[in-house]
């Protein structure tokens, strides 16, 4: 790349060699994932990922995509870049399981006002950490600089993960019957959801994010907000080789009330007691200071339930075990009704 260099371009706000340095910076986040079957193709035009289907007799292959969303702001303020990546891959490797996949690889978009190289390699180094713990190969990604359309310190993040699962072992929530237990997977946080809300309620750009809050445990409001999304992989890919699942919802932007009855039959509801629920300290915060009706707190967060799962009444105990085991503190929410009405909180 010696003789790569535009000064007229680097006039225009684009440092093309700023993009090289980033790249040999992230190398050492990416090869973290290099286990996980990528292939080197850091730098090069494509990921390549060697696929192996030899275990699977009729292989469906899954996707997911999506990005972290304004909770970016709240890293720009605490100049902290480390832990975004993992909310990025999280957003998707989650939403893949929902269809009892076992997510590949993973590719990330950056776009920025202006390549910071550390900074950059500190966005990777999380979106490595994240597919670290979805057990997935990061196999390639894009850095865009974009001067005039973002902000100098400022950049957005999205990516995608892909998957794959035997066609007989995709969710079939046809089969779910009254009566079956949706069990709840504790969630670390806000997650990456509802921050337009949380920014407007505690006048986020105004308010000091590193002051302790008693409500938090002592924690500052920064890093609580900034808390990573949980990715589920490892405890979920368990609990689908040990029990039959009936289906698997990720509890993102709409909340209870969206994407719960996503993993329903429309003919069928759910009853959900709220003394069930474990609700996260930081929701009670929200709550509190927003003066936000309990049903739009359901209607946008996840309340400290991040993930859940329907299984028959004989198989609960089992897959509580089984979650408890794999580090999920997993608990019986609620159960499925003969009803229309969706989600009943009661």
């Amino acid at each position: 790349m010696a003789k790569s260099f535009s000064e007229s371009y680097k006039n225009a706000g684009v440092d093309i060699t700023a993009g090289y340095k980033s790249v040999q910076l992230m190398k050492k986040y990416v090869d973290r994932t290099s286990k996980f079957g990528a292939g080197d193709s850091i730098g090069g035009f494509g990921g390549l990922y060697p696929l192996d289907m030899s275990e699977l007799s009729e292989p469906v292959m899954v996707s997911g995509t999506d990005g972290v969303g304004t909770k970016l702001k709240i890293a720009f303020l605490m100049d902290k870049h480390d832990t975004v990546g993992i909310d990025c891959v999280a957003m998707c490797v989650n939403d893949v399981l929902c269809v009892g996949a076992k997510p590949l690889y993973f590719l990330d978009y950056i776009a920025c006002g202006k390549n910071y190289p550390e900074k950059i390699a500190e966005i990777v180094k999380g979106v490595a950490e994240g597919c670290v713990q979805a057990e997935s190969a990061l196999i390639g990604g894009e850095t865009a600089e974009m001067p005039g359309f973002y902000p100098e310190d400022e950049y957005d993040l999205a990516g995608f993960s892909v998957g794959v699962v035997d066609k007989s072992k995709i969710l079939d929530k046809t089969a779910i019957l009254p009566g079956d237990v949706l069990i709840g997977l504790p969630s670390s946080g806000v997650h990456s959801n509802g921050f337009s809300l949380v920014r407007k309620i505690f006048h986020i750009g105004e308010c000091d994010l590193n002051q302790k809050s008693e409500g938090l445990g002592g924690a500052t409001l920064g890093e609580t907000l900034l808390t990573p999304t949980k990715i589920y992989v490892k405890p979920m890919k368990a609990l689908f080789e040990k029990v039959p699942v009936k289906s698997v919802a990720h509890i993102t932007g709409g909340g209870f009330y969206e994407n719960i009855p996503r993993s329903l039959p429309y003919v069928f509801g759910l009853r959900i007691p709220n003394k069930n629920v474990r609700v996260l300290p930081i929701f009670d915060l929200i709550q509190k200071t927003g003066n936000i009706p309990e049903h739009d707190m359901f209607n946008t967060y996840n309340m400290g339930v991040g993930m859940t799962a329907v299984v028959a009444p004989e198989y609960a105990d089992e897959a509580i075990r089984i979650l408890k085991e794999n580090g999920e503190d997993a608990y019986v929410l609620g159960e499925t009704t003969d009803s229309k009405e969706g989600v009943e909180l009661c």
